[in-house]
């Protein structure tokens, strides 16, 4: 379990395919100083798990499968890319940002990043069964990234990217046509299975939750 703060990019080493997906080594100072061989880290909101750890080059290696390098955007992942790191959820963290699992959803594509102001408003393209998840002011997991859905389209989202996220994460890094992991928020993942459970609904929490902004999926 994640969530979504993260805390260092990190620096892409080699990635070696291999029979059933491959091998990914990067580098980072932060996360190599106090992580272990079984750790689960995010990487770009993926969770992994350590296989190697070199100390004395902050390198770490992970095994990817062939679904894992088909559902998210770590399958186009090359030499020297930045990448996004968070270590998983202590029972004494702080929890600043949502609950993330680093379970990808899709891969969604980068439609347009426009300055306003200090900011930047990213619109990603997305299917519609994510869509349906999504809701204004809730929250989304963009690449690992806790992020708050200002607008809801019939194909995509919007956020705003504060210049603090834009510097510390590759989502200021990236343009328009670029890939982004998407997962959205376990908790309403679990009032969809909820509300339809066994074909039945409680009218009244559903006309409630669709005054608010959810749709049913």
């Amino acid at each position: 379990m994640f969530t979504g703060l993260i805390l260092e990019m990190g620096d892409i080493t080699a990635v070696k395919k291999r029979s059933g997906g491959a091998i990914l080594s990067l580098r980072a100072n932060e996360i190599a100083s106090d992580a272990e061989t079984g750790d689960s880290i995010s990487v770009n909101g993926v969770c992994l798990t350590v296989t190697e750890l070199r100390t004395q080059n902050s390198e770490l290696f992970f095994d990817l499968s062939d679904e894992t390098l088909r559902s998210s955007n770590l399958g186009s992942l090359k030499t020297g890319d930045k990448i996004n790191l968070e270590p998983s959820l202590r029972a004494n963290s702080k929890i600043g940002g949502h609950f993330v699992t680093g379970h990808v959803d899709t891969v969604g594509k980068i439609r347009s990043k426009i300055n306003v102001g200090d900011m930047m408003k990213v619109e990603i393209e997305a299917p519609a069964d994510v869509i349906n998840f999504l809701v204004e002011k809730g929250s989304v997991a963009v690449d690992g990234i806790s992020l708050t859905v200002v607008d809801v389209l019939r194909d995509g989202f919007r956020v705003v990217i504060i210049p603090h996220t834009a510097r510390l994460t590759t989502i200021g890094l990236k343009s328009a046509g670029d890939t982004v992991n998407i997962e959205v928020d376990i908790l309403g993942k679990y009032v969809a299975k909820f509300l339809n459970k066994n074909g039945s609904r409680d009218s009244g929490f559903m006309k409630t939750l669709m005054e608010g902004g959810y749709t049913n999926p």
